[in-house]
């Protein structure tokens, strides 16, 4: 096969990890006798300096004419400290979500056996976790309008706006992967507070007799950040909404004792996206000690979820798996004081794939 994969290295740390996942891509392609195009484009701060456009119409093109798209990280300190910037490389992130239609972010949280004691977790507590987060990715408040500031520039408000077509979008994924997993859904919303999630749990209520299967329960979010420290084993599959899947996927990250693991897919109804949880770290930029991993398990969703090649995405893991066990990491996991550069872990593991 051929695979057309638009690649968008982004800003920060992009760059470097990104290069480390097309190694990998290039090594399991060979290995299986497929072939690929890449086909480079800026977004974010970079896309910024080059057309004072976080997400730039070539750019939108590239990846509409992709299989695949495979996303680095935004995000610079330029922007960050300057709250009048007009323009800010975020706003490329939620441009690309809403034009591609990347309606829902699918994060898969799981523990590595050799690094399960770099966890600030309790063993027993996390040994044996393995979730999903399914997150609504275009809408709420991130997206809700009205949002602004009074002219006085001292009232700000920000909209969280949902439709029950795109709850029930959403929850379909939800229902579909418990059926495929253990068959329990958790529904995490705020029910006892907001409209919108009334209308969430209304909306799942309706949908849920078609699925006897599967066991449905309805969790407040405060509930649901504390049940995913004491008891992540309790989950299997969480869907909730933009804001709280945001902040949720980032604290289910201490179980893997890093945020540099754990990839992410964004499923569209024109392409699907695949990045890495974290962000683009400018204070590691150019110094060859990023964690790539999460970036090529990123490239291992890429080929089991958009390119329907198991083998291919399992050739990756392994690797990735190998990598750990042998120590091959970097800084952020490692430990005895040695630590191996971005570039040398991305070449242990497109060696380890061939």
């Amino acid at each position: 096969m051929n695979f057309k994969i638009a690649v968008l290295p982004g800003d920060g740390i992009g760059p470097e990890i990104m290069a480390q996942a097309v190694k990998a891509v290039d090594a399991v392609c060979q290995k299986y006798g497929h072939t690929v195009t890449y086909n480079y484009g800026a977004v974010g701060a970079a896309a910024i300096d080059r057309t004072g456009q976080p997400y730039p119409e070539e750019t939108h093109q590239l990846c509409l004419a992709a299989d695949a798209v495979l996303f680095g990280a935004i995000g610079d300190p330029r922007f960050d400290n300057n709250p009048q910037a007009k323009v800010r490389p975020e706003q490329g992130l939620l441009e690309m979500r809403k034009r591609l239609g990347l309606y829902a972010n699918i994060r898969p949280v799981n523990t590595f056996r050799s690094l399960i004691h770099r966890s600030p977790l309790r063993q027993e507590l996390i040994e044996g976790a393995d979730f999903i987060c399914i997150r609504e990715l275009t809408g709420g408040i991130y997206f809700g309008r009205p949002q602004g500031r009074s002219e006085d520039g001292l009232t700000a408000f920000d909209s969280c706006v949902y439709t029950q077509a795109e709850i029930e979008r959403i929850c379909l994924l939800g229902f579909q992967y418990a059926q495929q997993r253990r068959r329990q859904l958790t529904v995490v919303d705020k029910a006892n507070v907001l409209a919108t999630s009334r209308l969430w749990r209304e909306t799942v209520q309706k949908m849920a007799p078609k699925y006897p299967e599967v066991e449905v329960e309805y969790m407040f979010v405060d509930n649901a950040a504390m049940k995913v420290i004491q008891q992540p084993k309790h989950f299997d599959v969480i869907v909730t909404e933009n804001m709280f899947g945001d902040i949720l996927t980032d604290e289910a990250s201490v179980i893997t004792g890093s945020l540099g693991l754990l990839p992410s897919a964004s499923i569209g109804n024109r392409t699907s996206l695949f990045e890495p949880i974290h962000g683009s770290y400018p204070q590691a930029a150019g110094k060859n000690i990023a964690n790539p991993i999460a970036t090529i398990l990123s490239a291992a969703m890429m080929f089991e979820y958009a390119f329907q090649s198991a083998e291919a995405g399992a050739a990756i893991r392994q690797a990735v798996a190998r990598s750990l066990e042998a120590g091959v990491v970097t800084e952020d996991i490692a430990e005895d004081g040695k630590a191996y550069g971005t570039e040398e872990v991305g070449d242990f593991i497109a060696k380890h794939i061939a």
